[in-house]
């Protein structure tokens, strides 16, 4: 990702080219809000509509009512202006109940100065022996006990709606799976489409009949409802689930650099209240928030469902923590599960950045900091205006540092202001740019944390993107079926990912996501099927093992292989004959 990404590639942020206000449906808990930022610094310019009371003349005032009235003529009469007080003043009036912030904070001391960049080492991981799978990389994510839990809540579901059990098995939850697997890279206009004999499609007619899938889809359930009707959580639903991923995607090696972002799941219903998010420069306005970590390569690693006020009912916060605001708090929980934080540097955009964010982070954890920051939390960087940034032309910078963290101006198409402790402005480097006067591409200079910020920012941007790509279909009336899908989803992408890194460390190429789709849902509808009769296999079968019917050929013999079959598969083929 080079730097013009920069401005065009992450629509939620539009890079940082620092949105005065982001769109929150949830107000109380708006990251937005510069009278709840810590480091916000109010203008105290005279407003001659501001109204004036005199308390002096309140306390000193006669008992009569006629002298009461004459004090309040000439109060009128006074000349409304606005008493200046120092600022440490008047942040303690306006912020009564956030942290206490020392005063030295206050009269912070930022110089024109680099600070000396973090040495992070490069992620390394131990090659496996072969490969796997498709199936089992999948396994890996969503596991037995995640299908095991689903077929037992959806038989207690349907016990107590209709009185009987629709007597599921694990098993028919893997062709369920496998169904829906399917429907994300075949996609009809309608479920009934599968099935009816106009269009039907027997890749997924075959596996069950339509009346049994709509039963299941109906049914389906991931936690007891009588149970969780006094919980604090909004999500009790789909908890579970959640909880299980993330702690299998919790078990995958990470790098070293993490990105934490916002994550939309479409949802476009009512249901669930005020728990649906809006944003407007969201791909899908409306859905569901999620605050996700993950490393450069798309892996996502940890995730936090956003439900307002209650969103860390279930994390234990310092009372530091608690006074910090939403988006430094969400990207200190995340860190939290970080294994080796020392060596470790995460990146993140306005919406979480501040300067005590930074510094909280590597005072309490050791972990650094690297993000896009709105001008009113960068700690009082006395920074150069962006007019006069302007007139220097493209690629004019300027930064002060101060207690080991920079803060960086730099101007391309507009300006924008960057805070860092693990990375500073030298050495420069230079980026591409279109020059109107010139009609051609012209270098410009580019400091090293904005480099460093373009190449490992995109990481659930990435991830997000691949999900996207073959998205289950999960339109419904209950409100947590869309997120059953991503979970669903995301266990591919992430599975592809970590089989795609495997495939570079023993020199292989990785087949694509779709085809790794298509391996799993293959698999998961021939799990636990009675074993084919012995015999010569006919041509339509593997030639390698008699794993069900395929239509690939190996590009060398011309024989046919299955549809799990992987770089492993072919090898041992050819080593036989």
């Amino acid at each position: 990702m080079d730097c013009k990404s920069f401005y065009g590639t992450r629509q939620h942020t539009s890079l940082a080219l620092v949105p005065e206000n982001s769109q929150d449906s949830d107000g109380e808990l708006s990251d937005d809000d510069p009278i709840e930022d810590p480091d916000f610094q109010p203008n105290f310019a005279d407003d001659s509509d501001e109204s004036y009371v005199d308390v002096s003349m309140e306390e000193d005032a006669p008992s009569t009512s006629r002298s009461t009235q004459l004090s309040r003529k000439k109060s009128k009469k006074r000349k409304r202006t606005l008493k200046t007080v120092p600022l440490e003043e008047a942040e303690d009036t306006l912020y009564p109940y956030s942290f206490s912030v020392p005063k030295k904070d206050a009269r912070r001391i930022w110089k024109h100065e680099d600070i000396e960049e973090l040495q992070v080492p490069a992620a390394s991981f131990e090659p496996p022996e072969a490969l796997q799978s498709p199936f089992q990389y999948f396994k890996m994510l969503f596991t037995d006990e995640m299908i095991d839990h689903i077929a037992y809540h959806t038989n207690l579901y349907s016990a107590q709606e209709l009185g009987d059990t629709i007597k599921t098995s694990p098993k028919e939850i893997e062709d369920f799976l496998s169904i829906l697997l399917f429907m994300g890279v075949f996609n009809f206009p309608s479920l009934e489409d599968y099935w009816h004999h106009e269009s039907r499609f027997s890749v997924i007619a075959d596996i069950m009949p339509k009346k049994r899938f709509q039963l299941l889809r109906r049914f389906i359930h991931f936690n007891d409802n009588q149970q969780c009707n006094n919980s604090g959580d909004r999500f009790n639903k789909i908890r579970p689930l959640f909880d299980m991923l993330r702690e299998q995607c919790l078990q995958i090696p990470s790098t070293y650099k993490h990105s934490v972002d916002e994550v939309m799941v479409a949802y476009k219903g009512t249901r669930a209240g005020n728990l649906r998010q809006y944003i407007a420069n969201k791909p899908h306005k409306w859905g569901f928030k999620l605050f996700c970590r993950a490393s450069s390569s798309g892996i996502i690693h940890d995730l936090l469902l956003y439900q307002g006020a209650s969103t860390f009912f279930n994390t234990t916060l310092s009372e530091e923590e608690q006074m910090l605001p939403l988006g430094a708090k969400v990207v200190t929980t995340l860190c939290k599960t970080i294994t080796q934080p020392r060596l470790s540097v995460v990146f993140c955009d306005n919406y979480f950045t501040s300067f005590k964010l930074v510094k909280y982070l590597d005072t309490s954890l050791g972990v650094k900091c690297i993000g896009t920051v709105r001008p009113n939390r960068t700690g009082g960087a006395t920074l150069m205006t962006d007019k006069e940034l302007t007139k220097k032309g493209r690629g004019a910078f300027d930064y002060k540092a101060a207690e080991g963290v920079i803060a960086v101006k730099w101007f391309d198409n507009k300006c924008v202001n960057l805070l860092s402790n693990a990375v500073g402005v030298m050495p420069l480097s230079t980026v591409k740019r279109w020059s109107k006067e010139s009609k051609a591409k012209i270098s410009i200079p580019c400091p090293s944390l904005i480099h460093a910020y373009n190449e490992h920012m995109g990481g659930i941007d990435l991830s997000d993107m691949l999900v996207h790509l073959y998205k289950t279909p999960a339109k419904s009336t209950r409100w947590y079926l869309p997120l059953f899908g991503y979970v669903l989803d995301l266990c591919i992408t992430n599975s592809w990912l970590v089989y795609k890194r495997e495939c570079g460390q023993l020199n292989q190429k990785p087949i694509s996501l779709k085809r790794f789709r298509l391996a799993v849902a293959h698999s998961l509808k021939q799990v636990n099927k009675p074993a084919s009769k012995v015999g010569r296999p006919s041509s339509s079968r593997c030639s390698y093992c008699p794993k069900g019917v395929s239509r690939w050929k190996c590009q060398k013999c011309n024989v046919f292989l299955c549809l799990n079959a992987n770089q492993e598969c072919f090898a041992v083929y050819h080593q036989r004959f």
